[in-house]
């Protein structure tokens, strides 16, 4: 978190997400640069799965930037949004013939800043 006193920036990241960094990156790239407000309500009208824990996120970005930095949720923007790939859990489906089947199952580390806007 920057303490600077007209670019005050408050961090929220989750990870291990069991979602593939594709599709959390699908609903990332639409909210990046938008304001708090607008950016809720687009996740909540969008289909995706991915936009329930992004949603969560940015709503615990904003309780960040609001309890610690002292700054109004209205005047918030979401400057940096990003994913990351994290580890795939692998798993083994059995099949025919006593053979094992590999199937991973990615994970995503989602990182989201807010900043106050510039007058």
């Amino acid at each position: 978190m920057k303490h600077d006193k007209e670019n005050l920036e408050a961090k929220a990241l989750a990870k291990h997400i069991r979602m593939s960094s594709y599709k959390a990156r699908r609903v990332i790239n639409q909210i990046r640069g938008l304001s708090y407000e607008q950016a809720l309500m687009i996740l909540e009208f969008m289909p995706y799965r991915a936009c329930y824990p992004i949603l969560q996120l940015i709503s615990s970005a904003a309780a960040n930037a609001s309890n610690n930095l002292k700054i109004n949720k209205a005047n918030l923007i979401i400057s940096e949004a990003q994913v990351n790939k994290g580890v795939v859990l692998k798993r083994f489906q059995p099949r025919a013939q006593g053979r094992g089947y590999p199937i991973q199952k990615p994970t995503c580390h989602i990182t989201i800043i807010v900043k106050t806007k510039n007058q």
